[in-house]
């Protein structure tokens, strides 16, 4: 991967945020009954610890598991076990489920409190048990990324604030309306990770949230706020990382490899709430907005909350939904019914009333390169195509399809209207079953 320049390629993808953000989050009621998925992050999926009929409170403890890569998972509300239920979950995976009928109490477990940290490993632990998870869409456990076998190589922290998805606000309002948990969050972990810098990437389209950081940081040590371009994908983290530090993140390594660790904002922010209080992720904000939604707006809700409860809480739908997406329209994924519960990597929830059916129309790939343009790895989508076709999975490796993050620029751009990120997934797919069957290797 060879970078001839500060700014990677991208494109100029809408941003449609005209309708929330200047939206500060509005809390919705707890809903009479939540669905709380086992898997809410990337790795193995939790045991429950409850059974039918148990009566649980808020931070409760309710599924854990002993794999390393994975998260504990905990109560967002108190009330009554009545289900244990298989669902599967947006990402396609079964799941066991979690139906809690709330009793509208919102007790709080008395393990609830905040944690004595005193030093590196007490503060991992600690994160461990807030059940962090990236907040920016990937959901892979914090305490893993905060914990690199070279963390004494590891000098710094960048802060992703780019936000780039169209239509989404939510981590644009936390820096807006938490900057002060923003700002404390950076400052824990730099004394708990021993960090001498952090960077804060902001795109250009928020003058207002890049102003008010760079005036509260001012005094701090070692942090600083670098402004973006507004080109998708600012937010991916090889391309943030780059952009914000000039250190490249090579095919198959991981930022603390060049000295980086990379955190979503809305992460930071937790951080310092859980610090003080102890309670556990239980809860998420999401951007819902699309022109079927009669008042789109930032809301945050508990875990387990059905995407019907919180489109009724926007007043509900104002025309026939034809298209509902469980994130951004770029990497965000299509949901059949409304019917999914809210988990820890949610951040918006768009529901459209119509689909520009021309839009969907594949024709013959006409060899343009405009995917390789955009790519910011300048990868070859097209390409990809034609090897998964042939089922070359020599062919994937050779062309590194591992590197591809699905950003969406390819599809965006194809003027064919390819199926480029979808092939692209299924040829990752096709990688990992062939990995399996031969025990890795090639």
């Amino acid at each position: 991967m060879t970078f001839g320049k500060k700014t990677l390629s991208g494109v100029h993808a809408p941003h449609n945020k005209h309708a929330t953000e200047d939206c500060s989050a509005v809390r919705m009621p707890v809903p009479e009954k939540v669905y709380i998925s086992m898997q809410q992050h990337m790795g193995a999926p939790c045991k429950p610890l409850i059974a039918k009929g148990d009566t649980v409170c808020v931070g409760q403890l309710i599924g854990s598991s002993d794999a390393f890569l994975s998260s504990p998972i905990h109560s967002s509300v108190s009330g009554t076990v009545t289900d244990m239920i298989e669902i599967i979950n947006v990402n396609s995976v079964r799941a066991v489920c979690v139906v809690i009928e709330t009793d509208g109490k919102q007790t709080v477990d008395e393990s609830v409190k905040p944690p004595e940290v005193n030093d590196t490993a007490g503060f991992i632990a600690a994160m461990k048990a807030s059940g962090l998870v990236g907040l920016g869409g990937a959901g892979f456990p914090s305490f893993i990324k905060f914990n690199p076998k070279n963390l004494p190589e590891v000098d710094t922290l960048v802060v992703n604030g780019a936000e780039c998805e169209p239509y989404i606000t939510t981590d644009y309002r936390t820096m807006i309306d938490a900057w002060e948990d923003v700002i404390d969050g950076i400052a824990i972990l730099q004394k708990y990770l021993d960090l001498e810098k952090a960077v804060i990437g902001i795109e250009k389209n928020k003058p207002k949230a890049i102003e008010l950081l760079r005036e509260k940081t001012s005094g701090m040590k070692g942090v600083s706020v670098v402004e973006l371009n507004d080109l998708y994908p600012k937010g991916a983290e090889k391309v943030i990382a780059y952009e914000t530090t000039g250190r490249v993140i090579p095919a198959g390594k991981l930022p603390n490899e060049v000295g980086i660790i990379v955190s979503n904002v809305t992460s930071v922010a937790f951080i310092s709430r859980y610090m003080k209080t102890g309670m556990p992720l239980v809860e998420k904000t999401l951007t819902v907005d699309g022109s079927a939604i009669a008042k789109p707006q930032n809301v945050t809700a508990v875990i387990g909350t059905t995407y019907r409860d919180l489109a009724e809480f926007c007043g509900g739908y104002k025309a026939e939904p034809r298209l509902m997406i469980s994130g951004g329209p770029m990497m965000g994924t299509a949901v059949l019914s409304d019917t999914y519960p809210v988990i820890k990597s949610n951040n918006a929830l768009l529901v459209f009333d119509s689909v520009d059916e021309s839009q969907l129309k594949e024709t013959a790939c006409i060899r343009c390169g405009r995917c390789i343009r955009t790519c910011p790895y300048h990868l070859m989508p097209a390409n990809f195509e034609a090897a998964y076709q042939a089922r070359d999975t020599a062919m994937l490796r050779k062309l590194n399809l591992p590197l591809c993050m699905e950003c969406g620029c390819c599809s965006f751009v194809c003027p064919a209207r390819r199926p480029l990120v979808q092939t692209n997934r299924l040829g990752k797919k096709l990688l990992a079953a062939e990995a399996k069957k031969t025990g890795g290797k090639s």
